[in-house]
């Protein structure tokens, strides 16, 4: 029989089967390494990149001024995509186009050369009409761009992205220009961009709310500083110069004015201050214009005055945005605010409009206040005549009529003649005392110092009266003629303005212990402005009727080769009426003598 051999018994015979270990090439481990070392690269940089977003909104979020936020957003968004320039422009709430642009990456020498900043034409324009993301890998071959102005830099790659305040666009972040070899800017890149916009727009609201708790705050200490100004003087007329240069200066505008009613359904600027205010103070607004809405109780905003076709005022052409609010105190219109900006300034928000109307409420009730006041002490006062005068009639009057009557019975009893009529004299004097005690008893129960109407001669009266707080001293005035009606609105005006320039240049340089005042309305002029003269008096001869007025003071005099700038502003004023402007010494060559002139 044939052995079979052992299965389980190795065979010792056969050749050994040599054992292979694979290659590490052939595994593909050095990819694999390659591609763990790309993606630690990466998540290394984005976790970089993260970083660095977090850093940017704490930098754009570290202050509350807009502007400097603003900047502080378009620098750290260049920063996080390499990006050479960067810009931001805020979307006009008025009109459509930009009505801020902050750039980022141009110098000033650059911009300068290229002009006028952008206003939201091309591809900023898409993005003012369609606030969407925006990527493009060349800016300049896009149909929808515009070009670049002479002199700008080149710019390719863009990304643009919108930045939401509250739901509502307020601007666009632009981006130009990538660093890196590729020039193009990256889908990362955009979403970086996208979340810097979102905190940025928090940012932003936090600026504007903080802004606009500082002009509510400004606003308030302005109406109490009205307030005050009212409260505690007699004369409203410096309270409410006062409240227009508030309103003025709080609505950052270029004029204010208050404007008082007449009576008679028109509404006179009784207060203006700013650019222009010499020429609209007393100019009256008839009911074509918006006086007639003012009394009525309703505010009238304009944007632009220059092209509005309602617009009746001459002057107000000259200006942009308008707005008047009434002075509105228990159911009454007092008077109303008014304030124009310059021409291209924005118009006036929602937020200064309300502020506006709070401003005026408040004004109304402190004049309503203060006219209660006046009123009271005006009551006191005439109680206090009332009572001075039933003394002097039921006591004095009395003691000298029966004075009188001793002396006449003492008269009749006396010798000498001489002594008789020393007494005569006595007794008329009593008379006249009496006389004069009579007229005063009426003066005090008749003589009402109420609101004046107010005529050329009352605001020339108050020009003197707010003049002497710089003089030191009230001016004399006098006037010759029937001024109020020979002097017109215009003249008039001007004559004001002549008078309040001549009695500022007064009290800064002359160092005068007395100035006069001299209006005199029955002169005539020549050819060149000058009173004809020839008689005594020098102002009756033939010419053209004319006003002359003149300031003389007793201060140092001109000095040879002081400036004369005043004098010119004055001659400006008189030329323009037919009249004249100079100077001369003084009575007994001392001080200073002004005159202005203007034709009739």
């Amino acid at each position: 029989m044939e052995t079979q051999p052992d299965p389980i018994t190795p065979n010792t015979t056969s050749e050994p089967i040599p054992h292979r270990v694979p290659e590490i090439a052939s595994l593909g481990l050095d990819t694999l390494v390659t591609e763990v070392s790309e993606r630690l690269q990466s998540a290394a940089a984005v976790t970089d990149r993260m970083q660095r977003l977090l850093e940017a909104v704490v930098s754009v979020g570290a202050g509350l001024d807009l502007h400097a936020t603003l900047q502080r957003i378009a620098t750290a968004a260049a920063e996080l995509v390499d990006a050479k320039y960067a810009a931001l422009g805020v979307v006009s709430p008025h009109a459509d186009g930009l009505s801020d642009f902050i750039h980022v990456g141009i110098d000033d020498e650059t911009a300068a050369r290229i002009g006028e900043l952008p206003t939201g034409r091309g591809i900023l324009g898409v993005l003012i009409d369609h606030p969407e993301s925006l990527r493009l890998t060349d800016l300049s071959a896009d149909p929808r761009s515009t070009g670049f102005p002479p002199d700008h830099p080149p710019m390719k790659s863009f990304i643009g992205e919108p930045i939401r305040v509250r739901g509502e666009v307020f601007g666009n972040l632009y981006l130009t220009e990538k660093k890196t070899s590729s020039g193009a800017f990256t889908p990362e890149d955009a979403q970086v961009v996208h979340a810097l916009a979102a905190a940025a727009g928090v940012a932003i609201e936090n600026s504007r709310l903080y802004e606009e708790g500082r002009r509510r705050e400004r606003w308030i200490a302005g109406a109490s500083a009205v307030t005050t100004a009212l409260l505690s003087t007699d004369r409203a007329q410096v309270a409410l110069t006062v409240a227009a240069e508030q309103v003025r200066e709080l609505a950052d505008a270029a004029l204010g004015m208050i404007l008082l009613p007449t009576g008679d359904g028109q509404m006179r600027v009784a207060h203006a201050s700013g650019e222009k205010a010499e020429f609209v103070r007393g100019e009256l607004l008839p009911p074509s214009s918006f006086a007639a809405q003012l009394l009525q109780g309703e505010s009238v905003y304009l944007d632009d005055m220059a092209s509005d076709p309602d617009v009746v005022i001459r002057l107000a052409k000259l200006f942009g945005a308008s707005m008047a609010v009434p002075m509105i105190a228990a159911g009454r219109v007092l008077g109303g605010l008014c304030v124009w900006r310059s021409q291209g300034a924005p118009p006036f928000t929602e937020s200064e409009k309300q502020l506006a109307e709070a401003f005026a409420s408040q004004s109304a009730l402190a004049l309503r206040l203060a006219e209660g006041q006046r009123d009271q002490q005006r009551l006191a006062v005439f109680q206090d005549r009332d009572r001075i005068a039933r003394d002097l009639h039921d006591l004095v009057i009395q003691r000298l009529f029966a004075t009188g009557m001793m002396l006449e019975g003492a008269a009749r009893r006396a010798l000498v003649p001489e002594v008789k009529t020393g007494i005569g004299k006595a007794v008329d004097e009593l008379d006249a005392t009496i006389q004069e005690v009579r007229t005063t008893i009426y003066a005090l129960q008749h003589d009402d110092h109420g609101d004046e109407p107010d005529t050329l001669r009352t605001r020339v009266l108050r020009e003197g009266s707010q003049a002497a707080a710089a003089l030191g001293f009230k001016p004399s005035m006098t006037f010759t003629g029937p001024v109020e009606s020979l002097v017109g609105e215009k003249s008039g005006r001007q004559l004001l303005a002549a008078l309040r320039e001549m009695l500022s240049n007064t009290a800064r340089h002359a160092r005068a212990s007395r100035v006069g005042v001299e209006i005199d309305a029955t002169v005539h002029l020549d050819a060149e402005g000058h009173p004809v003269s020839g008689d005594p008096d020098g102002y009756d001869r033939p010419g053209w009727p004319g006003v002359l007025l003149t300031v003389t003071d007793d201060g140092v005099g001109i000095p040879d080769g002081g400036r004369r700038s005043g004098l010119r502003n004055l001659t400006r004023r008189a030329e323009t009426l037919g009249g004249a402007a100079w100077h001369e010494p003084g009575p007994d060559a001392k001080g200073t003598r002004v005159r202005w002139s203007a034709r009739l």
